[in-house]
């Protein structure tokens, strides 16, 4: 795993600016109510797709961020192979997406937060550079890794304090009949 530090000034501007994009776009996902994470598909510079989770609304639970990126991509390049492109995540991708990953044969994966309870990234586990897989990823991790968390944290304790409220409230209602 490759630290900030690694990679000079300049690509460290690139990562932060794409994760801001990434970011923007998981402000998206939750404004329809799903957990916000965001990704940003990236060759030569240029997107090439961006996504971010709905798994609620589409009532789907492949549709995350990352899943969504690779969709499109595959739809502009026709063609299931991504190669030498870097997909921009707000969060380390579950075992799921960091399959698609390196079945797509993404280049780099640049993370923002790690996920210390499905990361398959290395904070769990490590496909994306298992040795017996014929396609490893490099990945880059923490980049932003403070405002990407902060984001998934407020979110959850919104949503923490919705629900309380919620039973407070059928508690209310209940004692009032």
């Amino acid at each position: 795993m490759r630290s900030l530090a690694n990679g000079g000034r300049g690509k460290l501007d690139q990562h932060q600016h794409w994760m801001r994009r990434a970011m923007a776009l998981a402000a998206e996902a939750e404004a329809l109510g799903e957990v916000p994470v965001g990704a940003v598909l990236v060759k030569d510079g240029e997107v090439l797709a961006e996504g971010y989770n709905r798994s609620i609304v589409d009532h789907d639970p492949s549709a995350h961020a990352e899943m969504q990126c690779l969709r499109q991509a595959g739809a502009r390049l026709e063609n299931y192979r991504q190669l030498d492109t870097t997909l921009y995540v707000t969060l380390e991708p579950c075992p799921m997406c960091a399959g698609a990953l390196v079945h797509a044969r993404v280049g780099t994966l640049v993370y923002g937060a790690s996920d210390p309870k499905t990361g398959a990234a290395g904070s769990v586990m490590d496909l994306l550079r298992h040795p017996a897989l014929n396609h490893q990823i490099e990945v880059i991790e923490g980049v932003l890794a403070e405002p990407c968390a902060q984001q998934l944290s407020d979110f959850f304790k919104r949503r923490r304090a919705e629900k309380k409220a919620l039973k407070q409230a059928q508690r209310t209602s209940g004692d009032a009949s």
